[in-house]
């Protein structure tokens, strides 16, 4: 009886395998790939109608509205924060109140935050008296005027009296008889107006640099322009100051001088003081 041999099995799709015919298998072509396709996921999408705003944020912003409204016709349009008073501080006997709020011309009535305060001021330093005026807002209904007023410097002769001026040459007041402790003041310029002259406002700057001591005994001032300024003494001394500058070194060497009498002190080259006389 013959024995049937029988050889390696074959798999399916292994060495061997191959197409009907028994070529090669063929490879089939990978399909090319996709571009991206970039998708919005809307937070909504799927539930058929937007989302609601969170309440918390619709109240606040509801309640901002109500009260910036509630603001703006408190400030523009109503009669709560309008100007019914208006108050002076400063003017002293010099100038009655009545003066400045007549040169002021506030408009009652007006809401105080239309109110022009810069305006007022300007208005109220229309007064000679007045060196300086400042206006401010006292909510909810009142304006203040506080003024600072224009302090006498020298005497000026005029006219058989004196003219009471400051040291911006602004003349103040007019007096029969010169106030003690006021020197009298001499103007070499022919200015016809003094108010704001360099001239004036020199002899101002060399009166505010004297030491107390010294300046107590003042009785005159003599000023021929911004460069040439001098000082008589109550013991007919004489101080050439000379221009306004350096104004603390000058009173420091003019307080050595007069540790000696004499009947000139000049200072008015810095570095340079002498004695005359």
């Amino acid at each position: 009886m013959a024995s049937k041999v029988s050889g390696p099995t074959r798999r399916p799709g292994g060495q061997g395998a191959g197409t009907k015919d028994g070529g090669r298998p063929r490879l089939r072509a990978r399909p090319a790939p996709r571009p991206p396709r970039w998708r919005i996921r809307w937070p909504w999408r799927g539930r058929g109608r937007l989302p609601k705003p969170p309440w918390k944020a619709v109240f606040f912003a509801g309640t901002a509205m109500v009260i910036v409204g509630v603001l703006a016709w408190a400030l523009l349009g109503s009669s709560l924060l309008v100007v019914r008073s208006v108050r002076v501080a400063g003017n002293g006997k010099v100038v009655s109140t009545g003066q400045v709020l007549a040169a002021a011309r506030v408009t009652l009535g007006q809401p105080l935050i239309r109110v022009d305060t810069g305006a007022i001021a300007r208005r109220v330093e229309q007064l000679r008296q007045v060196q300086s005026a400042q206006v401010s807002k006292n909510w909810p209904t009142t304006l203040v005027i506080t003024v600072r007023l224009r302090k006498p410097a020298f005497a000026l002769p005029l006219h058989g009296g004196y003219a009471l001026m400051d040291r911006f040459g602004v003349t103040i007041g007019d007096v029969a008889r010169k106030p003690s402790g006021l020197p009298v003041l001499t103007v070499n310029t022919t200015s016809r107006s003094l108010r704001g002259s360099p001239a004036v406002r020199a002899a101002g700057a060399v009166l505010g640099e004297l030491p107390s001591r010294i300046a107590k005994q003042v009785r005159g001032v003599t000023t021929g322009g911004p460069n040439d300024v001098s000082v008589q003494l109550a013991n007919g001394s004489v101080v050439v100051w000379g221009s306004a500058e350096r104004g603390r070194t000058k009173a420091k060497e003019l307080g050595i001088l007069m540790r000696r009498h004499a009947r000139v002190y000049d200072v008015s080259g810095v570095g340079t003081a002498m004695t005359r006389g």
